[in-house]
């Protein structure tokens, strides 16, 4: 059997696959799996298809530490989660859990085999220093920025700071907002904050309706300017859209709040992308309610050369000659879709010119 490049998507399309694989296949899918942080989560769908055993040996452990290390990861989170809402039992306002925590926190399918490298928090801008106050009294603290950096990601970045406990290595990510506010899409995360929904198991902890999970998990994805791990949050929103399929009036839902939003652009292409790598299955109405959004045939033609790239597993055996340039696009992209010229010439000469001084400066 003749196998493509791109070994994962194949996988969690067509598990069965597996049984046809040579021992150079499975290395080939094991290093893939691993850089697109999806190890764990093809291990619990061969799993659940029955087709653990057909793993080689050689192959298995690999699975199986990826998955014993995501159970652990997520246990982790929920004791740690616990533990902040105690800290912050003063606030008279839940706390939003965004990404992975979410996912966790909620108990949903895109929790499967989830790595979790931070806690990711929505709060209010104007209650912000009070929760970065209550944090530092229970022991966290802020990251060392440069001054201009620490202005940045509060005023321009869809985050406000990252906080590390001083006795473990759990990191803290507040965010204030989805996109700065000057991006051209820009959905209100105060609206986001009141459809939120508590979550039973974790009082106090709160995780956004089940549309605008699925809107920001897009949102984010195409405002990335790197997409270190854009497969596995492109299998993260196909996890999200099977799940909240089998809600009543879920597709129309969808299209009604994405508009609200305007964040149809960003889900075009989500659903788009979602169907090309994992065959997620998107209604054709759903496809047709999103033409008047859709980019021009000049421009989906480019996306699609950028982006078919860039969620591709980010390893050798999954990239061509024109894989740099497609990491440039998108990086420079994501900086024109968060700010204007007038404001991003201006930070893109700081940060070449002036911040390499302040990281290391040279005697006088």
């Amino acid at each position: 059997m003749h196998t493509p490049a791109e070994l994962v998507t194949l996988a969690f399309r067509n598990p069965a696959v597996i049984h046809q694989f040579s021992l150079g296949d499975w290395d080939r899918l094991v290093r893939q799996a691993r850089q697109a942080d999806l190890l764990a989560r093809l291990h619990n769908l061969l799993c659940k298809n029955g087709f653990d055993a057909a793993i080689p040996a050689v192959a298995r452990w690999h699975f199986e530490a990826a998955t014993v290390h995501a159970e652990i990861q997520k246990a982790g989170l929920r004791r740690e989660l616990k533990r902040l809402r105690e800290q912050l039992a003063g606030l008279d306002f839940p706390l939003v859990a965004l990404k992975g925590t979410a996912y966790v926190a909620a108990d949903l399918l895109a929790a499967s085999g989830r790595h979790i490298d931070d806690i990711d928090l929505l709060v209010p801008l104007e209650r912000l220093a009070e929760v970065e106050s209550a944090l530092a009294s229970a022991g966290w603290h802020a990251a060392h920025l440069p001054e201009y950096d620490q202005r940045y990601y509060r005023r321009w970045r869809y985050f406000a700071t990252l906080l590390q406990h001083l006795r473990h290595a759990t990191m803290v990510n507040l965010h204030h907002a989805i996109v700065p506010d000057t991006a051209r899409f820009r959905p209100d995360a105060a609206r986001l904050r009141r459809r939120a929904t508590e979550v039973p198991s974790f009082p106090g902890v709160a995780v956004l309706s089940t549309e605008d999970r699925i809107l920001y998990a897009a949102t984010l994805m195409f405002h990335d300017g790197e997409l270190p791990h854009g497969l596995r949050d492109l299998s993260d929103l196909d996890l999200l859209l099977r799940q909240a399929a089998s809600e009543a009036n879920f597709w129309s839902r969808l299209l009604i709040r994405a508009e609200e939003m305007e964040l149809g652009r960003p889900l075009f292409y989500a659903l788009r992308y979602a169907q090309d790598f994992f065959d997620t299955p998107v209604p054709d109405e759903v496809q047709a309610g999103l033409t008047s959004v859709a980019p021009s045939r000049a421009t989906l033609r480019l996306m699609d050369g950028i982006y078919t790239r860039m969620l591709a597993p980010q390893h050798h055996s999954c990239e061509d000659d024109l894989a740099p340039l497609a990491r440039q696009a998108v990086y420079l992209r994501a900086h024109w879709l968060r700010r204007p010229p007038r404001l991003l010439v201006p930070h893109l000469l700081h940060k070449v010119f002036i911040s390499p001084r302040q990281r290391d400066p040279r005697p006088a």
